[in-house]
């Protein structure tokens, strides 16, 4: 990438002359003359990349390391090698001897349309913000930023990478930047980069590991089909899987669909157990979820199949049950036809108490404008830390890494009309997206590639029950190299201090396993 930025940087110099002589002038007979320097003013414009390379020390995993920060833009291009788009990333490298077995782990968020923030200044960055581990607001600035001792620096060297539309990262010049919004699309973009920063870096040859959370996890998979499923492979060691999405027929809820229902219920059962709604609850919210799944996937799944068919007796029954796991009365259950949505749960699972739940993390609770509605005004959960988190970022790139770019950081929100179409990722076509048999196939073809899945017991953007349903399906190995670990919180899990650090405990296992 530096041999890319004296090469572009020499461009615009040479340009320079050529464009002056150009000027607007007429011909021989006075007919106008192409104007070369109007032509090409928005490809002239495009200055070179931009990059700020800063040193630091810490302590991570009991190690005091040191490292460098290297914080700014790649340059994506097209086949001529003009500048499509500017790839924001930034790049944490143990300073010291080159040892070729050191890792490098690729990380981002999700969205889609997410800046890679939240796991960046809530978890595996060399700093972090706090927020309250208690399922509280946030609040207002200033929010205390910290050195991260639960860093993965000490086992791996890491790359925050925002996709394009997000954080600081933007199609240049007369690019289209919806060239980037879609499932294939986007994940060609971040393998384009990989394949970038390997060479700039000389890593090809070190262990390699990706990984994202919520719809970040749906990327990777895509990435990994990217990087993996062609004759130029870069082979990937490890694939981290943090609050998976993969089959979005989970999440769908639309008449008709009765999967979902199955799959959120034990989510339900964990929520209403957290905020005391079940009657003689088990000692642990492990032994009450154990217990729902096993219900959902047998006689819950059974009585919605049978429809109207199911029998009275029958019904009666599993309304009783239903009421016990999810803490709602019997009564609306009956009028929702034993089919309760994730979004009118937040709204009367404590509807008594005149609060709703959030969807990111069900710990936290809101107040709505009024208690009468179906379902919340706005997610308790998301507006508890996002302030924190923007302001974090903004400070630590512009004041910390001395990246400042005259842009606006986009947390999340900053791409459109996502084409959510990809190739048949299996045998015939499906109507939602699933993305899972691009990890099966991943699998099967690299006997190195292990798969590490984390979820948190109070989620339902990305509920655990679904994750485990996707990743047990024909076309995947089962030899142990898929492992799961369950926490005590939400979509976010590090949001909360307990989990942090066993989020952290246990990814550094993992890489270190490798």
């Amino acid at each position: 990438m530096k041999r890319l930025l004296v090469v572009a940087a020499s461009a615009l110099a040479l340009a320079g002359p050529a464009m002056a002589q150009s000027g607007g002038q007429s011909g021989p007979q006075g007919a106008p003359r192409v104007d070369v320097a109007a032509a090409n003013r928005t490809e002239a414009a495009i200055p070179p990349p931009v990059m700020s390379e800063t040193r630091h020390t810490g302590v991570f995993g009991g190690q005091r390391i040191a490292y460098r920060a290297i914080a700014g833009e790649t340059y994506l291009k097209d086949k001529e090698g003009k500048p499509l788009a500017a790839m924001v990333s930034y790049s944490y490298i143990k300073e010291g001897p080159t040892d070729p077995n050191r890792p490098v782990t690729f990380l981002w968020n999700g969205g889609p349309g997410s800046g890679s923030l939240w796991l960046h200044m809530g978890a595996f960055g060399p700093k972090r913000v706090v927020v309250p581990s208690d399922a509280r607001d946030d609040g207002a600035a200033p929010f205390p930023i910290i050195d991260n001792v639960d860093s993965l620096l000490d086992v791996t060297d890491i790359v925050f990478i925002d996709p394009i539309g997000t954080g600081f990262s933007r199609a240049l010049g007369k690019t289209d930047p919806a060239d980037y919004w879609g499932v294939t699309k986007d994940a060609k973009s971040i393998a384009e980069f990989i394949r970038l920063w390997l060479n700039e870096h000389g890593r090809w040859n070190a262990p390699k590991f990706i990984g994202g959370e919520s719809y970040g996890t749906t990327r990777s998979a895509a990435v990994i089909n990217e990087l993996e499923g062609s004759y130029t492979d870069v082979s990937i060691n490890g694939i981290l899987l943090i609050s998976s999405i993969l089959d979005f027929s989970l999440a769908a809820d639309a008449q008709g669909n009765e999967l979902g229902f199955v799959t959120t219920l034990p989510s339900m059962a964990a929520a209403a157990w957290y905020h005391d709604k079940v009657p003689n609850k088990p000692a642990t919210v492990e032994e009450f979820v154990a217990e729902a799944r096993a219900w959902a996937i047998g006689p819950y799944a059974s009585a919605l199949l049978k429809g109207n068919a199911l029998p009275a007796d029958e019904r009666a029954t599993i309304l009783q049950q239903l009421s016990r796991y999810t803490g709602i009365s019997q009564t609306y259950l009956s009028n929702a036809n034993l089919r309760l949505s994730p979004g009118r749960f937040y709204k009367e699972l404590l509807r008594d108490r005149g609060l709703t739940i959030g969807r990111l993390d069900a710990r936290y609770t809101g107040v709505d404008y009024d208690n009468a509605g179906d379902r919340p005004d706005n997610d308790p959960s998301f507006y508890g830390i996002d302030g924190a988190y923007t302001a974090a970022m903004n400070a630590w790139s512009r004041e910390g890494l001395k990246y400042s770019p005259d842009v606006v950081y986009s947390s999340i929100g900053g791409t459109r009309n996502w084409d959510w179409n990809l190739p048949t990722a299996g045998r015939g076509g499906a109507e939602y997206l699933n993305v899972a048999p691009y990890i099966g196939r991943a699998l099967r073809e690299n006997s190195g590639l292990r798969v590490w899945v984390g979820q948190g017991y109070y989620d339902f953007a990305t509920p655990f029950f679904g994750a485990e349903y996707s990743l047990n399906r024909p076309g995947f190995p089962t030899d142990g190299r898929i492992e799961w670990h369950y926490y005590h919180s939400g979509h976010m899990m590090y949001v909360r201090e307990d989990d942090l650090k066993k989020l952290s405990t246990d990814i550094r296992t993992f890489i270190r396993n490798r």
